[in-house]
């Protein structure tokens, strides 16, 4: 027995990557990857280094039946309708985009441009953080996929929700994260030895973090010169300290047991250590004298920030092993 999973805008990084990690899996079949521009090529011609040789196909609702599972890999407002049309097909689905993360449909006007069409499918979409809401994803229809920069800040600081304030993320990423279109921002010559922080005040992953810690934040990220990897550096004020460094370890450690892709680390990662795996790596210290709290927080923003973290979540809808085709 097996269960199919198809990729919808399988063209793109994140997209992909997915298709391989599921074309990989001892459990799942590869159905069909779509993508419109490039339709009729195959995906190794477009990546060789995942060795996928299905062609892409154009997109159709109608490739996934009752039953399936999708992974919609499309930029946000455009992913909503074809989610939609999806799960009332019986079709269940991770959406990889945003158009499913944020539960206040007021939100979507102003950090997102557009007017969601089914506010109600918000309602029942649930947060794919597995570390957060494992149980509740089993069950699920739709699970939005959590942004790349939600999933490293939240990984560092879930830990001590409840006890938050005056929380300041300052987040690096590889250049994967701004998507596959070419821009002058990502060319190489403006991303080479250069750091740049960019959409300052005004990024669409703050409303997210926010909703997930319950506090307001002050985020802000930078572009930083590597294909993939992501590091957010997260200062708060504790409105309940630990009393050590050592208690403060041990409530991460608590707080992550039996989560497999979570490591407690005692010094700050780099990206280098989680790139190419769904692994986080999570360093909190204790600045006692302040009664705040410095953590951060590793990921590959391809892997654990997109496509690791949806097949995390296809393993557990489907009942498998969370870590199959993953660790």
């Amino acid at each position: 027995m097996s269960a199919t999973v198809h990729v919808f805008g399988g063209a793109g990084f994140a997209g992909a990557q997915l298709a391989a990690l599921v074309d990989a899996h001892p459990y799942f079949t590869l159905g069909a990857i779509t993508a419109r521009g490039d339709a009729g090529r195959r995906l190794v011609d477009l990546y060789p280094q995942y060795r996928v040789t299905d062609a892409l196909v154009a997109p159709d609702p109608a490739l996934a039946r009752a039953g399936d599972f999708a992974a919609v890999c499309y930029p946000h407002a455009a992913a909503s309708e074809l989610v939609a049309q999806l799960v009332d097909a019986g079709v269940r689905v991770v959406d990889v985009s945003a158009d499913h993360r944020l539960r206040d449909a007021a939100l979507y006007p102003e950090w997102y441009g557009f007017t969601h069409a089914r506010p109600e499918l918000l309602g029942e979409a649930v947060y794919g953080l597995p570390e957060a809401y494992r149980d509740r994803i089993r069950d699920a229809r739709l699970v939005a996929n959590p942004g790349c920069y939600p999933t490293a800040a939240l990984l560092a600081l879930l830990p001590l929700a409840g006890r938050l304030a005056d929380v300041v993320i300052d987040a690096k990423s590889g250049v994967s994260g701004a998507g596959k279109t070419p821009t002058d921002a990502v060319h190489f010559s403006s991303v080479t030895e250069n750091v740049t922080p960019y959409k300052v005040l005004s990024h669409r992953h703050e409303p997210e973090i926010a909703q997930e810690l319950g506090v307001d934040v002050t985020f802000t990220p930078h572009l930083v010169p590597a294909d993939r990897g992501e590091l957010a550096s997260c200062y708060a004020r504790l409105t309940d300290a630990p009393a050590t460094q050592d208690d403060l370890f041990a409530l991460y450690r608590a707080h992550y047991d039996g989560h497999p892709f979570v490591e407690i680390v005692e010094r700050p990662p780099g990206m280098r250590a989680v790139q190419h795996t769904n692994y986080a790596q999570i360093c909190p210290l204790l600045d006692a004298r302040r009664g705040r709290v410095i953590a951060f927080g590793a990921i590959d923003n391809i892997v654990k920030g997109a496509s690791g973290q949806a097949l995390q979540n296809l393993n557990l809808m489907a009942g498998r092993p969370e870590t199959e085709g993953l660790a």
